[in-house]
């Protein structure tokens, strides 16, 4: 047998796949009707999203209560009515706790006064004075002229400024005083800068916790140039607290 014949054979065994032009219609239609189907689904949902009314802070029909006292949405969680710096520290300086401090101050600087160290015509500088309890203390008794400094200013009581670096010049103060010299990140510069801003024959005072006599002089060595005149357990804002004096005699 031949090769020609051979292939005739062979192609003519091999099945045909014809597809009848009636089945092609009723491919074709139902390809239409699914194409059909699919844009009308996604033209539906693009018009209900945009009929859609979302909720919005504004309400659709009026009413007297705009604000709920907890936010039941993100636009509930409205920005409350802007408070002054000024208005907070009055509200501030009106409760019980701060003006339980100041008096617990005013009798801590009553005790300066009793051993002559504290005139009134001195001029103080109140280092990390808080919200301004110890200068608030230190007026009450009769001491005008405070410079109160904080890392956070509170007005009209306290200035901003880092107790490590006072925008003072030396010797401008007659007396010195921290509450919150054990909390200083570097102390011996702490200790410095009091110094430096106070005058050769002033103190400095420092509040520190509750500690025994040879504790106190370790935290009078802190003060190079000063001499350590003494240290006395004392009662403060509530708490155990030992008051250390050190008077300036090397100038800066």
């Amino acid at each position: 047998m031949s090769s020609s014949t051979a292939n005739r054979l062979t192609d003519e065994r091999r099945p045909t796949t014809t597809t009848s032009p009636r089945m092609e219609r009723h491919i074709r239609a139902f390809l239409n009707k699914l194409s059909y189907a699919s844009i009308t689904i996604a033209t539906l949902t693009l018009l209900l999203l945009f009929l859609h009314t979302p909720d919005t802070c504004l309400p659709s029909t009026p009413t007297s209560h705009l604000h709920h006292k907890f936010p039941k949405s993100t636009c509930d969680a409205t920005h409350r009515p802007f408070t002054s710096l000024h208005k907070r520290n009055r509200r501030l300086r009106s409760t019980k706790s701060f003006q339980s401090a100041v008096a617990s101050f005013a009798s801590l600087f009553t005790s300066l006064q009793n051993l002559t160290i504290l005139p009134n015509h001195s001029r103080v500088l109140c280092l990390s004075a808080g919200a301004g309890q110890p200068v608030l203390a230190l007026n009450q008794i009769g001491v005008d002229d405070v410079t109160g400094v904080e890392l956070v200013d509170s007005p009209p009581l306290v200035s901003r400024a880092d107790p490590h670096n006072l925008p003072f010049f030396d010797n401008v103060f007659d007396l010195g005083f921290s509450a919150h010299f054990d909390q200083a990140l570097f102390p011996s510069r702490y200790a410095a800068e009091m110094e430096r801003t106070v005058r050769v024959g002033g103190v400095c005072v420092v509040v520190v916790e509750e500690c025994g006599d040879g504790e106190a002089r370790e935290v009078a060595k802190l003060f190079g140039r000063s001499r350590f005149v003494g240290a006395k357990n004392v009662t403060l804002t509530g708490s155990r607290m030992t008051r250390i004096i050190m008077k300036i005699t090397v100038p800066p």
